[in-house]
């Protein structure tokens, strides 16, 4: 109590009667005041100088390592309607099992006989290849005769104007043999003339001379007709051969368009054969998606069509399947300011959901049910969150991962960074500075594989 006037009251008041009062009034209570305020100062000061793990906290997810390892979704590559479920949500399945049998839905399918039919088609049309096949084999045969036949006609002719240059060159001579004799009889006749009429040759001579003049001018024209005659023959000849050839050219043209037409026609049989059985294979792989197989060793989670008769449209989803042998990993998000910190082989302790832990943030070796891992890879690209993803492998070394964590189930992360003072930390963040940049160790190889752990 304030002491404001100089009247003192103290004697007046029973102190002994005021526990609080007579503790006041001791004169060592001022001495342990003093002592507990030094303590915690000297406790705060040594505090300072604990060793701190910077660490960048983040939450994520667990997930599977390699891509058919996550969960998949079971689909249909027809539109067709369920028919028969061979399985329940819950049950193991292993890869080739049946899920579920759909039966057909469209109209242009529901023949029962459409995959007979169109095996038959492309028959028909492949016997019709065949016959066009043989056709082209005869017109080809009867195009090589037809030019055999133009060769050896060809040879003929050549032979009978061969003949007739032989001919001509033989008249020829005749021709000059006679045109000399022919010559000579009418000069002897004009020498015949003149000696008659000196009276020195008698009439008789002169009808003689004259006579054989004629016999020389008749065998002159006899060979002239002749060589006229030869050379009419060897230009008919000549036309014939034009003649002859121009026919059989036209022939081999004919022919050969026909074996032409033949090729096309065969070319389009032979498409529409390949189309049809390219719809007799579209036909089976149908008739084969009837059947829904598990593509992966898993459970069935979910069933997402219900009942006989629904209908399912192509690439609808029809079921869930959970693989049982998985890699464990987790999927941890961080900001883009701390995506320079981030190396691969970096410590990170692990917090998962259903399983309790006590955190130290600065002290992770006196963390309680955290368990260690090693980020295995880092996202070159931001993620639709506006951050980076990390994986998160099992660390083989040290603690175990709980062998019955779910895919899907929450994760919380401490990525662990450089190991420094309490009071440097706190520093930092009073001044908002980045944390240290800390290198793995090289000593340490980063492990390629997570265990992986099967589901039971």
């Amino acid at each position: 109590m304030l002491n404001i006037s100089k009247a003192k009251i103290s004697k007046y008041i029973p102190s002994h009667k005021f526990d609080a009062l007579a503790h006041v009034n001791e004169l060592h209570s001022g001495k342990a005041l003093i002592r507990f305020i030094s303590g915690f100062l000297l406790f705060f000061v040594i505090i300072l100088f604990i060793p701190w793990t910077q660490n960048i906290r983040t939450k994520g997810k667990v997930t599977t390592l390699r891509p058919e390892q996550k969960p998949q979704k079971v689909n249909s590559a027809i539109t067709s309607r369920v028919k028969q479920w061979y399985v329940k949500e819950g049950d193991i399945v292993n890869v080739g099992d049946t899920i579920l049998r759909l039966t057909e839905a469209k109209a242009e399918y529901l023949d029962p006989e459409l995959l007979a039919n169109t095996k038959e088609q492309q028959n028909a049309k492949l016997r019709s290849v065949d016959a066009y096949n043989s056709k082209r084999n005869f017109l080809a045969e009867q195009l090589i005769a037809l030019k055999a036949l133009q060769v050896s006609k060809r040879q003929q002719l050549d032979i009978k104007q061969q003949q007739i240059n032989i001919e001509i060159t033989s008249v020829d001579q005749e021709l000059i043999a006679a045109q000399t004799y022919a010559e000579n009889a009418a000069n002897q006749l004009a020498r015949m003339e003149q000696m008659y009429d000196k009276g020195i040759k008698s009439l008789t001579d002169l009808e003689s001379k004259r006579l054989s003049n004629r016999e020389a001018e008749s065998k002159l024209l006899s060979a002239t007709n002749k060589i006229n005659k030869l050379k009419n023959d060897k230009l008919n000849i000549e036309q014939d051969r034009a003649v002859v050839l121009s026919d059989y050219e036209q022939k081999v043209a004919k022919i050969e368009s026909e074996i032409q037409s033949t090729d096309s026609y065969r070319f389009s049989l032979e498409g529409e054969s390949n189309k049809l059985q390219s719809k007799y294979n579209e036909l089976e792989q149908r008739r084969n998606a009837y059947i829904i197989t598990s593509p992966i060793n898993g459970r069935i989670t979910k069933i997402l069509k219900n009942g006989i008769g629904e209908f399912v449209k192509s690439q609808d989803d029809i079921a869930t399947i959970v693989p049982t042998d998985y890699q464990r990993a987790v999927e941890l998000y961080i900001q883009p300011v701390d995506m320079p910190l981030m190396k691969v082989g970096k410590q990170v302790r692990l917090q998962f959901d259903g399983w309790p832990a006590i955190i130290f943030s600065g002290w992770p070796d006196n963390s309680f049910g955290t368990y260690p891992g090693e980020v295995y890879a880092i996202d070159n690209d931001i993620s639709e969150n506006g951050s980076y993803r990390i994986l998160v492998i099992e660390n083989d070394e040290e603690k175990k991962w709980p062998d019955l964590i779910r895919i899907g189930s929450g994760a919380r992360g401490l990525l662990l960074l450089n190991d420094v003072r309490v009071y440097y930390e706190i520093w930092r963040k009073l001044n908002a500075f980045p944390p240290d940049f800390y290198e793995p160790s090289k000593t340490k190889s980063v492990k390629n594989k997570a265990p992986i752990r099967k589901v039971k």
